[in-house]
């Protein structure tokens, strides 16, 4: 809510700077957003009045006026179109000051002289209006100083309260705070009855009580419409948001703000039979001022006549029964529709009126008389005529009632870590508008004022309590709790040391969804009935991901179609497998799972352009198991439906599966529009944690042996059977096994290929002669083509 400081002063002016009085109010928890002055920097502005306006003798669009400011006549050039004699305006006389630097001079256009500027609201940071000059009342005086006419030393103060403090949407709820925060009197503007001269009155029925309990009418005939606004409420309006449309509509804009009250007036002549507040039919149509036509639902308050709606209510009025120029007689509305009824309605339709946002939020239930009394007073004075009698119409049955809250001194005293005085939290309350049902030594019995239907409960006075005497009085401390330390396991990696692996392999870790689309889970593994989600939140998240790689190859082809071929993504986090209806069934683990595509290296100038292959991720895996030395992996061909049956393995440790890796089957990568080969793994993220309790053991001082074997095997021999066969039979000493050669080609039978190996021998005791090393050679060569009928290559 955006006030003028000026006119929050004139209800409550305590002996405090403008700064103070900001940083009071945010501090009670009403928050201030900003804070804005009503005009821009200007000096040397006056008022002054065009004696005569002739044209330029030079320039069509141009006029050469005469222009007095009480004491001389000037020349002044203007191109406003409409500059006329007789008007009073905004006039910058030589040396005056716009904004910054702008500094009015003796000019000379097209050829005739002109000694200073006639000035639009625009120039002088009043408003956005630059299509002319800005015209003043004729009470403004030839010669006064601009600014003081206009009061333009004031800001704005835009108040961002929270939903339950509707209370404060209005200068009178406003200065009600800041007459508390200061203790100094607020001075309400005096409204008295109306003095009744005609008996119509036009009838008014309300059929939906529980929505509206109260409603209020009064019929004024012979307003003048075409009367002009005074200049001191439009400046307010202007300084609240709000642009000045003609007198009747600005006075309800304008009690709203001052009282907090909405309210709405209609022309007379257009209504039919009797005001109706009912529930609208559905499908019922009604034409708003803004020109649009809504559809109403049967959920919405309408106000309406025998014959046709006339408002959405607490909303918007209707187009058709609106004031307008041609309008003699208004029936003023002023209503209290209760927050449910309303909640949520103007958004429903696409829109959102400074109206429904009070009535949303909450109305004071007993403001309605006040307000349309505060109104007719205005609309008499501005536009002239004839007042009737108030028609009531209220329900008490449905109208809120304030219940008794209790707030007891053994809370208050807790929450708060202080104890305040008994006469002071007395006083505070009182000042609040809180009536004493009972006050003792151990808690005040209260009844909340109409305006504060936001007090129910004792946490609400306790709240109360500690905004007005200050969160900053409040006694601080750092809170104290025991800290218990969790030893960390040596026989598990942490998780930030496996991130920070595969970050230095050029990875960047990614977040999927945990749903993911029931399609798509079926084109990677269409063996798993995956987990259903009962209420997805769209078609394409409808079930739980049974492997986190589908998300990690929907992020590489988000990537693919914004142009960045070079992918490197790894995610942890849980794949679901099994059924909801039998939770012990459903297998939530844990797992590490990354994608590589595009090229080996970022471009550069020092290397080529190879792309990546099953190596290059393999070698990535097994970085992540060497983080601890957490079991070395073993690898077998896989059988897994979404990877190339003949670049992918399944990944075993001690003999037990853990995940799989390889190229994306080359079918699916089609079928989903990638457009380079993806490779992927998929691991138990405890298989990769996995840690060996470190443990001293001796450094051989004795030097290693090596001996090289070529072998000859089958193609379908992978190396890991080799080198199992060679850890089991080459004897003790045996240290490593290295794969440093694969031949297959030209001289060799082309089922067979050579693997080139080097085996290490080390002994802790004695230097490892040339005939042990020799025999444990021949019985490795023995079991090898034994077992796997490798032949040693001659």
């Amino acid at each position: 809510m955006k006030v003028s400081e000026n006119w929050l002063r004139e209800w409550v002016n305590p002996d405090i700077s403008s700064d103070d009085l900001v940083a009071q109010i945010t501090l009670a928890g009403l928050e201030v957003d900003e804070v804005l002055p009503v005009a821009s920097e200007f000096s040397g502005v006056v008022v002054g009045e065009i004696v005569s306006a002739e044209p330029h003798p030079n320039a069509d669009k141009l006029q050469v006026c005469q222009v007095s400011d009480g004491a001389e006549i000037f020349q002044v050039v203007c191109g406003a179109p409409n500059a006329r004699p007789g008007i009073k305006i905004p006039f910058a006389k030589i040396g005056a000051v716009l904004g910054a630097d702008f500094k009015i001079k003796k000019a000379k256009l097209r050829q005739v002289e002109s000694f200073g500027m006639l000035c639009s609201a625009s120039e002088l940071g009043l408003s956005d209006d630059h299509d002319g000059i800005m015209e003043l009342p004729n009470i403004a005086k030839a010669g006064e100083d601009f600014r003081a006419f206009l009061n333009l030393d004031d800001q704005i103060i835009d108040v961002d309260l929270t939903p339950n403090r509707s209370d404060c949407l209005s200068i009178a709820g406003l200065a009600r705070e800041v007459g508390v925060l200061n203790k100094a009197d607020v001075t309400p503007v005096s409204v008295a009855p109306a003095n009744i001269a005609i008996d119509d009155a036009f009838p008014v029925r309300v059929d939906a009580a529980d929505a509206c309990p109260r409603y209020l009418g009064r019929v004024v005939r012979g307003v003048d419409v075409k009367a002009q606004t005074p200049l001191w409420m439009v400046e307010k309006l202007r300084r609240s948001g709000i642009r000045s449309i003609d007198p009747i509509v600005d006075i309800t804009n304008y009690v709203m703000l001052e009282l907090g009250q909405p309210m709405h007036a209609f022309d007379l002549a257009n209504l039919s039979g009797s005001i109706v507040v009912r529930m609208a039919n559905k499908g019922e149509k009604i034409v708003l001022l803004d020109g649009q036509e809504v559809s109403l639902r049967d959920d919405t308050l309408l106000i309406a006549d025998e014959k046709t709606p006339l408002a959405i209510a607490g909303v918007m009025g209707g187009e058709g029964s609106g004031v307008s120029e041609e309008t003699k007689d208004i029936f003023l509305e002023s209503a209290f529709f209760t927050p449910l009824s309303l909640a949520g309605k103007a958004r429903s339709y696409g829109l959102h009126t400074d109206s429904s946002h009070r009535f949303e939020r909450g109305v004071d239930a007993t403001l309605q008389e006040r307000a349309i009394e505060r109104a007719t007073a205005l609309v008499v004075e501005i536009a002239g005529g004839q007042v009737g009698p108030i028609t009531h119409t209220v329900n008490e049955s449905t109208l809120p009632s304030a219940s008794l809250v209790t707030l007891r001194r053994k809370k208050l005293d807790q929450y708060l870590a202080v104890s305040i005085d008994k006469d002071l939290v007395t006083d505070i309350l009182t000042r609040l508008g809180l009536e004493m049902i009972e006050v003792t030594d151990e808690a005040w019995t209260t009844k909340a004022p109409s305006h504060r239907f936001d007090i129910a409960i004792e946490a609400d006075l306790i709240e109360e309590v500690a905004r007005i005497y200050g969160y900053d009085n409040l006694p601080s401390s750092m809170p104290q709790a025991a800290v218990n330390f969790t030893p960390l396991s040596e026989t598990k990696t942490q998780i930030q040391v496996l991130r920070s692996i595969l970050v230095s392999q050029g990875y960047q870790e990614a977040v999927t969804y945990s749903f993911i689309d029931p399609v798509l889970s079926k084109q990677f593994l269409p063996h798993i009935d995956p987990v259903p989600l009962s209420n997805p939140i769209s078609a394409d998240m409808g079930v739980m991901r049974p492997s986190l790689v589908p998300g990690l190859v929907k992020a590489y082809l988000y990537n693919q179609n914004r142009q960045q071929s070079r992918v490197r993504l790894f995610e942890t986090g849980r794949r679901f497998i099994g059924s909801v209806d039998a939770l012990a069934d459903l297998d939530q683990q844990q797992q590490v799972a990354g994608l590589i595509a595009g090229t080996r290296h970022a471009e550069a100038w020092y290397h080529g352009s190879e792309k990546v292959d099953f190596y290059d991720l393999k070698a990535h895996v097994e970085a992540m198991f060497a983080l601890n030395d957490g079991g070395k992996p073993t690898y077998e061909r896989s059988t897994c439906e979404f990877l190339h049956p003949g670049r992918s393995a399944d990944i075993f440790l001690d003999g037990q599966f853990v995940g799989l890796m390889g190229e994306l089957h080359p079918q699916l990568s089609k079928t989903l529009g990638a457009n380079q080969p993806i490779y992927v793994f998929d691991i138990a993220l405890n298989a990769v944690l996995k840690a060996t309790l470190p443990e001293y053991k001796a450094v051989s001082r004795f030097p290693e042996v090596r001996r090289d074997l070529a072998l000859l095997v089958d193609r379908s021999v992978p190396v890991s059977e080799l080198e199992k066969v060679i850890s089991t039979t080459a004897g003790e000493g045996f240290k490593k096994v290295l794969v440093f050669d694969v031949y297959q080609g030209q001289g060799i039978d082309e089922t067979k290929k050579s693997v080139a190996l080097g085996l290490t021998w080390q002994h802790p005791s004695h230097t490892l002669s040339d005939e042990e090393v020799n025999n444990s050679v021949e019985k490795t060569i023995a079991a090898l083509s034994v077992r796997l009928g490798a032949v040693v290559r001659g």
